[in-house]
């Protein structure tokens, strides 16, 4: 037997012992667990968490050890309190509401709207119609709104059944006002696409690069071409509510001193010339878009989730939901924060996770995500693009 060998076998010695001591120490888990139900203790003690950290920590020889100590206790902690949990099961009226609102969302897996229009932000040849049709079809029926919440409104109304929004960008990052609509309207996230955003700086046949004094666009092609834009300190921008309604406008102008930052469709749409393309700073400009409804779509082909939540105002309260992922095996693809619309100084939190609501072991993620936080809401559950 060579050296790897014999050190493999020692391995395979030492693992029964520490799956015997773990199953032990979450069996003494499930007791205490009985004994706060008894006497309506809470689960959570941060105190006695920190100061156990703080022990185990001191147990380790080795100092370059101990994070990994910290780390392998954070996550046998937040299994006990996914056990404690389970059995105490003692909710406020809000959380009982955040387990229902889930349950049903999982009951909704083949629902369809009454009406097969979509509704997107822009115009034709915006980038939102693009995103329409890369996920819908080029034969979709699709209808325009002016502004992003005009979306929601539609689909509240009864308008369209499916709503096209852009949700974040690879440049300038996310799109903070449909992150506060999807929780204003109640609205759920049942698929994404991403489109690949090139900006041209297009304008009237005849016109040029030396001849343009104004630039029209949304407030995002001018953040994502500004190192294009910073070479033409003399033109002025002007601000509109997409790229193809810029285009729209400088074709409606016909004046070769003005010009748009938009799309080449969006320019052959409106019969412009382009005078510049590729103009945006980061030529990987992608910007995701989310397919939005009434409601929830989570079916098996799903393996997506988005969530919004609150947490208390005490230490370590984000820690502790953040080892709920680690502790399960779940990939965090995004984790963000956004300030509560009339509350000072308190946020939501809006994370993209792995995962399908309808697979083994879910319901007891759930579960202790919304037994740790203030607030908790499904804002989706869908295949990833």
């Amino acid at each position: 037997m060579n050296e790897l060998e014999e050190l493999r076998r020692r391995i395979d010695e030492i693992d029964p012992q520490i799956v015997a001591l773990y199953e032990e120490r979450m069996d003494v888990c499930k007791k205490v667990g009985m004994y706060k139900l008894r006497n309506r203790i809470p689960v959570l003690d941060s105190g006695r968490e920190i100061e156990l950290l703080k022990g185990k920590a001191d147990l380790v020889k080795e100092q370059e050890m101990k994070p990994y100590v910290i780390a392998l206790f954070e996550q046998i902690m937040a299994q006990s309190r996914m056990i404690q949990t389970k059995l105490i099961n003692a909710w406020s009226p809000a959380k009982e509401k955040a387990y229902h609102e889930y349950k049903e969302a999982l009951g909704t897996g083949r629902w369809f709207p009454e009406s097969d229009r979509i509704i997107y932000q822009g115009q034709p040849g915006a980038y939102g119609e693009e995103a329409t049709i890369q996920y819908f079809g080029e034969e979709c029926d699709r209808t325009p709104a002016r502004s992003f919440e005009g979306v929601f409104i539609a689909i509240r109304e009864g308008l369209g059944g499916y709503g096209v929004l852009p949700i974040e960008n690879s440049s300038t990052g996310s799109i903070n006002a449909v992150y506060d609509l999807l929780g204003k309207y109640g609205c759920y996230i049942v698929g994404e696409t991403t489109v690949h955003v090139e900006h041209c700086l297009a304008s009237v046949p005849g016109a040029s690069l030396g001849s343009i004094t104004d630039v029209y666009s949304h407030e995002q092609g001018f953040l994502q071409c500004r190192e294009f834009l910073s070479d033409f300190p003399q033109w002025n921008h002007n601000v509109e509510l997409n790229t193809a309604a810029s285009a729209k406008m400088v074709a409606r102008l016909n004046d070769p001193g003005k010009a748009a930052i938009a799309s080449r469709r969006a320019a052959k749409i409106y019969g412009l010339d382009i005078l510049a393309e590729g103009i945006n700073t980061n030529n990987h400009n992608y910007t995701r878009f989310v397919v939005v409804a009434e409601k929830p779509c989570a079916t098996e082909k799903a393996d997506k989730i988005s969530v919004v939540f609150t947490v208390p105002h005490t230490e370590g309260s984000l820690h502790r939901i953040l080892s709920v992922f680690a502790a399960n095996g779940l990939n965090l693809l995004k984790l963000e924060s956004r300030p509560i619309p009339g509350k000072s100084w308190e946020y939501n939190f809006f994370a993209d996770f792995t995962g399908n609501l309808h697979s083994e072991g879910m319901d007891a993620v759930v579960h202790q995500l919304i037994d740790e936080t203030l607030s908790f809401r499904i804002l989706g559950n869908y295949e990833k693009s």
